[in-house]
């Protein structure tokens, strides 16, 4: 779910569709802003009252407490938001006058720029009825460690291969590997 700023039902997100994937230079991309922890809204806040689009995708969890249970919307990226503006001193010295913000992710605190695509495919699963959690960020080549099942604590190399993810153990001694497809596993970084 992503939300829009008005402030009867607390939805705080903007979204335009049919945007371009490839921006041209000077064109508005997207960026990540850093916020300090739970200030995510009042950002989202303060960039609809200045006119800049932004995006901050909400999930609903169910929080229990000993004498209730209730449902919230939190953000999926914990201090995280992501704002589609050209980068300029101006939106900088906007984005720092509110002492919610951190920073922008990126280079010195100039912002790098974030994929159309990226950001399309988190709103589509947010949208959808799916169950959706954050996940530790995992790369191709990355030493990782097997959590659950027959093979939890087994360590190695996360490979993909035509759409699918396989661990790969090697044994050093004789140069040799082995590769397991990790269908129906949990991978976390080792």
């Amino acid at each position: 779910m992503y939300i829009h700023a008005n402030n009867g039902d607390r939805q705080l997100a903007a979204y335009v569709p049919g945007r371009e994937t490839s921006a041209p230079v000077g064109s508005p991309v997207w960026y990540a802003i850093h916020t300090r922890a739970k200030h995510e809204r009042k950002v989202a806040i303060e960039l609809a009252a200045a006119g800049v689009e932004f995006f901050l995708p909400l999930v609903k969890q169910i929080h229990r407490w000993s004498d209730r249970n209730k449902t919230l919307e939190l953000p999926l990226f914990p201090c995280y938001l992501f704002a589609r503006t050209v980068s300029s001193s101006s939106f900088r010295l906007m984005l720092f006058k509110t002492g919610s913000v951190l920073g922008l992710l990126g280079n010195h605190g100039y912002g790098t720029p974030i994929p159309d695509e990226e950001l399309e495919n988190v709103r589509r699963v947010v949208g959808t009825a799916v169950p959706v959690g954050a996940h530790p960020f995992l790369k191709i080549g990355q030493r990782v460690v097997v959590r659950g099942g027959a093979l939890d604590g087994v360590q190695g190399i996360l490979v993909g291969r035509n759409g699918g993810r396989r661990l790969v153990v090697s044994l050093d001694a004789i140069q040799r590997s082995i590769a397991i497809a990790l269908v129906g596993y949990e991978v976390e970084p080792a």
